[in-house]
């Protein structure tokens, strides 16, 4: 894409009320924009990272049998008084009446939504297990809002629902969507634990939560170090130093960001809101759920906070709004920025994504705004351009490479 064409509103100085490294970089960088407090735009550098985690969620969930859909966010208050919950949610429950003055919420999750669906269609063990998932937008009317896209009043999520026939089924599909978990923060270069967790308002029988290892996480936990053992130290009295509970490695202690829950539900939701089925031995039975949601806007910003170099961003290449950042340092006229958009054309038509600085700015102005757009290369075509000679800088390891433009191609970037 030609830079001159995408809106990114850079910024030169830190935002006075952002106060962590990911919020500074995702403001500097022109990624996001606040409307108010806890609502954000996500201009397009930010939509591209969402579309790239959507991908990889979407991809790993589809390979075990998981089906999409989208439901409202708009939901009528009498679903939540079936299955309980309007009256207990508390003031999180953004709340609201139409022009025939009916009472409807907008959905800071889908449990209800999702039961009426199915308890019309699954009424027999014939049609379980069923796994249905959404992208879509929640909202929470949070108290204090903070740290950008950590805690916000809308927000971007992704919410699975499995429904089985008996406890095994759902054990066996928990395991399942664990596994996807595991393999989408892998696929993001993200370090992160699997920690046992409160259910709180979405109830069931056990939960866990999968916790990205930060200094801003509102969480700490305890974890091995040398095994997959994790807990919330609410939860457990460890100290950094102890031995592991489970006899393998050393206690540590660090925050952590929820990026993920996952919950066995039971049936909650199923015996209050008569989603029943026919077993084999023809008995009526409430249907058996899962619930497992993953936040993607907060994805976004852990994603910087653990991979950033100060006033850089550094994005991994699977999330990255660009892979390759073309960066002619002559003015359009000259016979090396005709290379570079040459350079740029052959690039793009061999399916790598890339940015062309096309800008009439000068080059520290270019390398001020490449370092908050963060692609994880960089070719910088200067003088030597007509000598066949570009220079390839890896961003991650700032490690750069004088390469002939016969060499540059899509297995460069692999």
């Amino acid at each position: 894409m030609l830079q001159s064409l995408l809106f990114v509103p850079t910024l030169r100085e830190n935002p006075k009320e952002a106060e962590v490294i990911s919020h500074q970089l995702l403001l500097r960088g022109g990624y996001i924009r606040q409307n108010a407090a806890g609502i954000y735009s996500y201009l397009p550098l930010a939509y591209r990272v969402i579309t790239k985690i959507s991908s990889i969620i979407r991809e790993e969930l589809d390979a075990i049998g998981c089906s999409e859909l989208l439901m409202p966010a708009m939901q009528p208050k009498d679903i939540w008084m079936e299955s309980g919950r309007w009256d207990v949610y508390g003031k999180e429950l953004v709340r609201l009446k139409d022009r025939h003055d009916r009472e409807f919420c907008l959905g800071p999750t889908h449990e209800e939504v999702i039961t009426t669906l199915v308890r019309e269609y699954a009424n027999s063990y014939k049609k379980l297990p069923l796994a249905l998932y959404q992208i879509q937008t929640k909202f929470r009317d949070e108290f204090r809002p903070r740290f950008g896209l950590m805690r916000g009043r809308e927000f971007i999520m992704k919410d699975l629902y499995t429904f089985h026939a008996t406890e095994e089924d759902l054990d066996l599909w928990y395991e399942k969507v664990r596994i996807t978990y595991r393999n989408t923060l892998d696929r993001l270069n993200l370090k992160y634990r699997a920690v046992n967790a409160d259910s709180g308002q979405i109830g069931g029988s056990s939960s866990e939560e999968f916790m990205i290892l930060c200094d801003i996480g509102e969480d700490t936990i305890a974890y091995s170090d040398k095994s997959d053992f994790a807990t919330n130290t609410e939860l457990a009295n460890l100290k950094d130093g102890d031995p592991s509970p489970d006899g393998i490695g050393t206690i540590r202690l660090a925050k952590g960001i929820e990026a993920g829950h996952v919950f066995k539900l039971g049936t909650k939701y199923s015996a209050a809101m008569n989603a029943n089925f026919i077993d084999k031995e023809q008995v009526k039975k409430p249907i058996i759920m899962g619930c497992y949601g993953m936040g993607i806007s907060r994805l976004l910003m852990a994603i910087i906070e653990q991979n950033n170099q100060g006033n850089k961003i550094v994005w991994p290449k699977s999330a990255a709004p660009f892979l390759v950042h073309v960066i002619p340092m002559e003015k359009e006229d000259s016979s090396s920025y005709k290379i570079a958009m040459k350079l740029y054309e052959s690039l793009k038509k061999n399916g790598v994504e890339v940015l062309f600085d096309n800008r009439d700015e000068r080059p520290g102005v270019k390398f001020s705004d490449a370092d908050l757009i963060g692609c994880p290369y960089r070719i910088i075509v200067g003088k030597k351009a007509n000598e066949g000679i570009v220079e390839v800088k890896t961003i991650a390891t700032d490690e750069v490479q004088e390469i002939g433009l016969d060499k540059v191609s899509k297995e460069l970037f692999a």
